[in-house]
């Protein structure tokens, strides 16, 4: 997860940052920010992250000044000390408000309820795929939202070894050698990665270049790949598709 802090105080950014980092340990503070005019400018000039925490009240006005000069491209939690702004929040449909001090076990709360709420997005989004199997994303996806009993788990893409299908069914295997079930074809899902990270090898697999530990000559012009965690099977590139990949490893 991806956050970005809007607070004019130093003390209150840096405890901000521990607590964040003490409730998930993933989130990534991509920058924090003092002003109004400051948060305008960083999202005119940066994508989106995926979560911002504003607090009401900055060195040049209120931050809700933001939300009439820029698209605000994310869920966003308020931080305040003034109750009387919980109703203005919510006007810019705010997904929460914190009282400062923040307090561990509410930000926590917080963090649980934007999971919730994106899993609850992406499984929509999911079933809409389902109903046009030719819609492909604009970009590369950010992230799979897999389910496999009554859980769910969020895997990037950097985390993806390879992904491959085994007896009509699609597996994605983390780079920590675990398998995970996939609905979509590799048809699919080839779209819907980046091509300058993952090649398709042959009809059952596709592959995280950072996980190629070793390429062989195979027979003709075919190569096999060897990938860490090891596959299952022989990794081969077909002939047609030899001289492709040698120029995608190239760059």
């Amino acid at each position: 997860m991806k956050v970005l802090i809007v607070e004019d105080e130093p003390a209150a950014v840096k405890r901000m940052r521990k607590l964040l980092q003490e409730v998930d340990p993933a989130i990534e503070v991509v920058a924090d920010v003092p002003t109004v005019a400051g948060t305008v400018r960083w999202f005119n000039d940066n994508p989106a992250p995926d979560l911002a925490f504003f607090d009401v009240r900055l060195a040049d006005g209120d931050s809700f000044e933001v939300f009439k000069k820029v698209e605000v491209g994310c869920s966003v939690i308020f931080l305040t000390a003034y109750s009387e702004y919980a109703l203005k929040a919510f006007r810019v449909n705010a997904l929460d408000y914190l009282m400062k001090p923040v307090v561990r076990e509410e930000l926590s709360a917080a963090i649980a309820k934007f999971n919730e709420m994106h899993a609850v997005r992406e499984l929509g989004r999911l079933a809409n795929d389902a109903h046009d199997p030719d819609a492909v994303p604009d970009t590369p996806v950010k992230r799979f939202l897999i389910r496999y009993g009554d859980k769910f788990r969020v895997v990037e893409p950097k985390d993806i070894a390879y992904i491959h299908s085994r007896q009509k069914n699609t597996f994605l295997r983390t780079t920590e050698g675990r398998d995970l079930p996939l609905d979509d074809s590799l048809d699919r899902l080839e779209k819907q990665l980046d091509k300058a990270k993952f090649f398709r090898l042959n009809r059952q697999l596709i592959v995280n270049f950072e996980c190629i530990k070793e390429i062989l000559a195979y027979s003709k012009s075919r190569v096999k790949v060897l990938m860490d965690p090891p596959y299952d099977d022989d990794a081969v590139v077909s002939s047609e598709r030899s001289a492709e990949f040698k120029r995608w490893l190239s760059g």
